[in-house]
């Protein structure tokens, strides 16, 4: 059985340390990504019950970006059409139409990363309100 975890409204440093230890430090850097690419964005966990931005005053109530662990992968969350933009960059990495998974227990790729998260919110600003 795939281990999901689940924050049940609980702060992203809560939801980062129910995770397993040795996938705690990529979680750690993929949060210090986004806030690399959007530091003034509000963290929550209210959304999904997973670790989420947002700025306010756009659609979806301004949420652009997410984190999860869903074994065996650390998936990065992002606004339709993220991904179908990046395809070429994400050919080896399992994705959906928002998410892309990154194997857990592998380097996960921080630029690639950042280019996603900036690129899902340029899409809601995009998009306005």
């Amino acid at each position: 059985m795939k281990k999901r975890v689940k924050s049940n409204g609980q702060s992203v440093d809560a939801y980062i340390a129910h995770c397993p230890r040795e996938i705690q430090g990529s979680l750690k850097a993929i949060r210090a990504a986004i806030r690399e690419v959007a530091p003034k964005a509000t963290e929550t966990t209210s959304y999904f019950d997973i670790p989420g931005y947002s700025y306010p005053g756009y659609d979806y109530n301004g949420m652009f970006v997410w984190f999860s662990f869903k074994e065996p992968s650390i998936r990065l969350h992002v606004r339709p059409p993220t991904i179908e933009e990046h395809s070429n960059a994400l050919t080896n990495y399992s994705r959906t139409k928002s998410i892309v998974s990154f194997p857990a227990r592998e380097k996960i790729p921080l630029p690639l990363v950042k280019k996603l998260v900036r690129a899902s919110l340029q899409i809601m600003r995009a998009r306005g309100s």
